[in-house]
């Protein structure tokens, strides 16, 4: 692959209280991996219990710390997305006595305060989304409730929402509800996409199934491994290196238009960002 294609991981964590940040993105820049989106852990992940709106800013500095040290490694650029991740709804119902109704809420608390950075300019996107698991349905209705806030506010701000979400093709519905609110549906990204979505821009995991899937339509993608920089798991979800590998794996296998589509025309198209690397 030549040195000047840059290879945008669209989804990556690095975990500066558990991980070594500093290693993995030198892992990703070795490996020909030119720009990184660094979406922050669950809050409980980095030893942060939340109990009030605030107590989500740790997390967020943390990430925010983490791509800076990312930026000294990249040859291109890095930059954070934050908000709160689905999941919590459960670690606050189920393990911490929470109504469902209080965790709604402490979670689109949480949602502003990552509003916050990204209106200063100290984040890109926000993230959201709804549990991946089966959940009552009171949990799942406050789940959407989320949701949906963060698309609110996301067209507030005019920026992009990642989504965790049940594995899908379909999220048509999720974008009406961004249509309703001045979002456009390319700029609803769905985060460990198996191929493309209805309803929202397909970020792929990088497995070479889901890849061709996506090589093989004409709809706009990206890349993604989910790495999740914990000691305990090391290469999971996928390792730093996996997407630069399997964007040269695509050229190989006549997919170099593919590789265009998803690591400079839809980085420009949904997040407005430029990934050309600067001359050394």
């Amino acid at each position: 692959m030549e040195s000047d294609t840059p290879i945008l991981d669209d989804h990556l964590h690095l975990d500066p209280v558990n991980g070594k940040p500093r290693e993995a993105v030198a892992d990703f820049a070795q490996a020909g991996g030119t720009h990184l989106l660094v979406l922050n852990k669950p809050s409980w992940t980095l030893g942060v219990d939340v109990d009030r709106k605030e107590d989500f800013r740790e997390g967020f500095d943390r990430t925010i710390e983490a791509t800076e040290t990312a930026k000294q490694v990249l040859p291109g650029r890095a930059w954070t997305v934050l908000g709160v991740h689905p999941g919590l709804i459960s670690r606050l119902v189920d393990d911490r006595d929470f109504a469902v109704d209080g965790a709604r809420e402490l979670m689109e608390a949480g949602l502003d305060v990552a509003a916050e950075y990204v209106a200063e300019g100290r984040a890109l996107a926000l993230k959201s989304g709804r549990p991946h698991y089966p959940v009552s349905d009171e949990v799942r209705k406050a789940s959407n409730q989320v949701l949906r806030h963060a698309l609110s506010l996301a067209g507030e701000l005019d920026c992009v929402l990642q989504l965790h979400t049940e594995d899908t093709d379909d999220l048509s519905e999720v974008g009406e509800w961004a249509a309703e609110r001045g979002v456009s549906e390319e700029r609803v990204v769905k985060h460990y996409a198996s191929g493309p979505v209805s309803g929202a821009t397909a970020s792929v995991i990088a497995r070479k199934d889901e890849l061709r899937a996506a090589a093989d339509s004409d709809e706009p993608f990206l890349m993604e491994t989910d790495f999740l920089d914990d000691p305990d798991r090391p290469g999971a979800v996928l390792g730093p290196k996996t997407v630069p590998r399997r964007a040269r794996w695509l050229r190989e296998e006549g997919y170099g238009e593919a590789v265009e589509r998803a690591h400079v025309e839809t980085p420009a198209r949904v997040y407005g960002i430029d990934l050309s690397v600067p001359s050394k």
